[in-house]
C-alpha cells in the first residue's frame, strides 16, 4: 500500500531537470510561437531568413519572386518593387539605386534574404538572441499578449509539471503569450531569450498588449475618377496610322481614350510605339484622358520569354514609363491576349511589378480581360483574383459570345451572357464592382448560312460598325424584331441564296448594357471601338450613364 501512495504522490512533484531546447536548427526561426522548419542565418548584426519560410510561413508568397536560373529576386508591395539578385549588393527600388547592406545568398539549395529591406517593405519585426541564436520573426500588425511572472517560476517543454525546465523566470519578467493549450491551465509562451515553452496560467499575470507597427506607407494611389461621374471609354484602333482627328466626330460624354499605340516585338521585352503626340493634345484640348493601350501581340511564344524573367519584365516597364512621360499619358491599359495558361503567374508577377512604378507616375493601370470560359489561350490565363487586387480598373471585354470563326452564328454578346460574365467575375473572382469597366461592342457580326447538298450549314462572318449594319436595314428595306433571348433587335434576310443574320448592336442594346452597369455599380464603360461608332450613339452612352436608376 505504501508503495502505490508514494508513485501516486510523484506525479504532483515538479520535474527539476534543465534542459535545452533542440529545435534542429542552429538559428531557429520562431513564428507565432512555433518553430519553422527551416532556421535562419546570423553573421553579426545581420540576419537573414530563407525564402520558403517567408513565403509559407510569413504571408509573403504572391510578394515574393525568385528566379533560380538568373538569381533575380523581386519584392513588391502596392508601391514599391525592389529587384536584387543572390550574391549582390547593388539592387533597384522601382527605378533607384538602392543599396544592400548584406547580400541575398543560396545555402543548400535555400535562398536567404537579408531582413533590412523585409522590415521596410512588409513590416516584418526580427529579433535575435545572442544568448540562445533563436530568431523571432512577428509580421506587420502583429498584437501579442504580454504578461510577467508573478514568482520565480519555470516554462516547461510540454504542459505538466513533470516535464523538463527549458528556461527560468524571475518574478516580473516579462513573456509573450502565443496561445493557451489544449491542457487546462497552460499556455504556450514565449522568453525574452526566443525560448517557447508552457507555463501555468496562474504563475502569470497579464500586462499589456503588444503591438507590430504596420509598415510604412505613402498615402495609397488615388484612381483617376470623375466625382459623381462614370468612366467612358473608348478604344482607338490604330493599325497602319493615327487617325486624322479633325475628322473624329464630336465625342459626347467620353472621358478616356485608350488608343492601340504599345506593342511587344520580341521575348527581350522590347515594345514598338505608334504614339502620337498630336492625339494626346487633340484629346487633352477636350478634356479626355489618353491611358494607351499595351497589347502583346498576341503572340504566345514572344510573351512568354517577355515575361520569363525579371529583366525581360523590367525592360518592358522601363519603356512603358518612357513613353508615358515622353507623351504625357494619363494610364496605361494592358491587353495581353492568346497567351498560355503556364504563363498565368508570370502575367499576374508582370502586373504586380508594373503597377507600382507606374502610380509613381501618377498614371491608372487597367487590364483587359475576357468572361471566364474553359479556353486556354482566351480566358484560363487570367487569374482574374489576384490581378484585381493589383490593377485600378478591370475591362470586362463582354464581346465575341459568338466570334469570328464561329461554328454556330449569334450574338456578339447577348445580355444574358454579358450580364453572367460579369457577375461570375464579381462573385467567383471578388473583384470589386468599383474596378470593372463594361466592355460593350460598337460592331455586329454579318452571318452568312451557305446550305450545302448534304444539308451541312457552313457559317461565315464579317463584323461591320453601326452605320454599316444601319445602311443594310435601310437598303433592304428590313424591320427588325426583338429576340427576347439576346435582348437584341434582330434582322434577317437571303442573299446569293444563303441566309444573312445580324443581332444588331444599337441603342436598345447599348441602353440594356448600361443598365447593368447602374444595376451592379460598376466603374463604367469601355466600347469597341471608336471607329464602329455611330454619330448618336456616345450621346445615348452618355445619357444612359447619367440616367437615375
Amino acid at each position: 500500500m505504501a508503495i502505490v501512495i508514494a508513485i501516486g504522490y510523484w506525479r504532483y512533484i515538479p520535474n527539476d531537470n534543465e534542459i535545452t531546447p533542440d529545435y534542429g536548427q542552429e538559428h531557429p526561426i520562431i513564428i507565432a510561437g512555433e518553430p519553422s522548419n527551416l532556421g535562419g542565418i546570423i553573421n553579426g548584426e545581420s540576419i537573414k531568413l530563407p525564402l520558403s519560410v517567408l513565403q509559407d510561413k510569413l504571408g509573403l508568397k504572391d510578394v515574393i519572386w525568385y528566379e533560380e536560373a538568373t538569381g533575380s529576386i523581386v519584392l513588391t508591395n502596392v508601391e514599391k518593387v525592389l529587384r536584387l539578385k543572390t550574391q549582390q549588393l547593388t539592387a533597384t527600388m522601382n527605378s533607384k539605386p538602392y543599396e544592400l547592406r548584406e547580400a541575398a545568398e543560396v545555402k543548400d539549395n535555400e535562398v536567404y534574404i537579408p531582413t533590412a529591406p523585409l522590415e521596410e517593405l512588409y513590416g516584418l519585426q526580427i529579433e535575435s538572441s545572442a544568448e540562445s541564436g533563436i530568431i523571432t520573426a512577428l509580421t506587420s500588425g502583429t498584437a501579442v499578449q504580454l504578461a510577467e511572472a508573478r514568482a520565480s517560476t519555470a516554462i516547461r517543454l510540454e504542459p505538466t509539471i513533470r516535464s523538463a525546465i527549458v528556461e527560468r523566470l524571475q518574478a516580473q519578467e516579462i513573456v509573450r503569450i502565443w496561445r493557451d493549450s489544449d491542457k487546462k491551465g497552460w499556455s504556450l509562451v514565449q522568453a525574452s531569450n526566443g525560448v517557447i515553452g508552457y507555463i501555468k496560467k496562474d504563475d502569470l499575470t497579464l500586462t499589456n498588449i503588444e503591438q507590430v507597427e504596420k509598415a510604412e506607407q505613402q498615402s495609397p494611389f488615388i484612381a483617376w475618377k470623375l466625382i459623381g461621374n462614370k468612366i467612358n471609354l473608348t478604344w482607338e484602333g490604330v493599325y497602319q496610322k493615327n487617325p486624322d482627328t479633325s475628322k473624329i466626330s464630336t465625342l459626347d460624354g467620353v472621358n478616356v481614350v485608350s488608343p492601340t499605340w504599345f506593342e511587344l516585338i520580341d521575348g527581350t521585352g522590347k515594345i514598338r510605339s505608334k504614339a502620337d503626340k498630336q492625339y494626346v493634345n487633340w484629346a487633352t484640348n477636350r478634356q479626355m484622358q489618353v491611358w494607351a493601350l499595351f497589347s502583346n501581340g498576341f503572340e504566345p511564344d514572344r510573351t512568354t520569354q517577355a515575361l520569363a524573367t525579371a529583366d525581360s519584365r523590367f525592360n518592358m516597364i522601363q519603356q512603358l514609363v518612357a513613353f508615358s512621360k515622353v507623351y504625357q499619358l494619363k494610364g496605361i491599359n494592358i491587353d495581353f491576349e492568346n497567351v498560355k495558361t503556364s504563363d498565368k503567374e508570370e502575367l499576374v508577377q508582370f502586373v504586380r511589378e508594373l503597377t507600382p512604378i507606374l502610380h509613381e507616375q501618377g498614371l491608372v493601370v487597367s487590364i483587359d480581360v475576357t468572361p471566364k470560359s474553359n479556353s486556354e489561350l482566351w480566358s484560363l490565363f487570367l487569374d482574374r483574383a489576384a490581378l484585381g487586387q493589383i490593377v485600378d480598373y478591370m475591362m470586362v471585354m463582354a464581346y465575341d459570345e459568338h466570334w469570328a470563326s464561329s461554328p454556330k452564328a449569334g450574338s456578339v454578346a447577348s445580355l444574358p451572357w454579358t450580364e453572367q460574365s460579369l457577375v461570375r467575375i464579381l462573385e467567383e473572382d471578388n473583384v470589386p464592382a468599383s474596378k470593372i469597366v463594361l466592355g460593350m461592342p460598337l460592331y455586329s457580326r454579318v452571318w452568312n448560312e451557305k446550305i450545302g447538298s448534304d444539308g451541312t450549314v457552313d457559317v461565315s462572318s464579317k463584323a461591320l460598325g453601326m452605320e454599316s449594319i444601319q445602311e443594310i436595314i435601310d437598303q433592304k428595306k428590313l424591320k427588325p424584331t426583338f429576340d427576347t433571348a439576346a435582348g437584341q433587335n434582330y434582322v434577317e434576310y437571303t442573299e446569293d441564296g444563303n441566309r444573312q443574320r445580324i443581332w444588331i448592336e444599337d441603342d436598345v442594346s447599348i441602353q440594356a448594357r448600361i443598365a447593368l452597369v447602374r444595376k451592379y455599380g460598376l466603374a463604367g464603360v469601355a466600347t469597341w471601338q471608336r471607329t464602329f461608332q455611330s454619330d448618336e450613339i456616345w450621346d445615348i452612352i452618355d445619357t444612359s450613364l447619367h440616367q437615375q436608376p
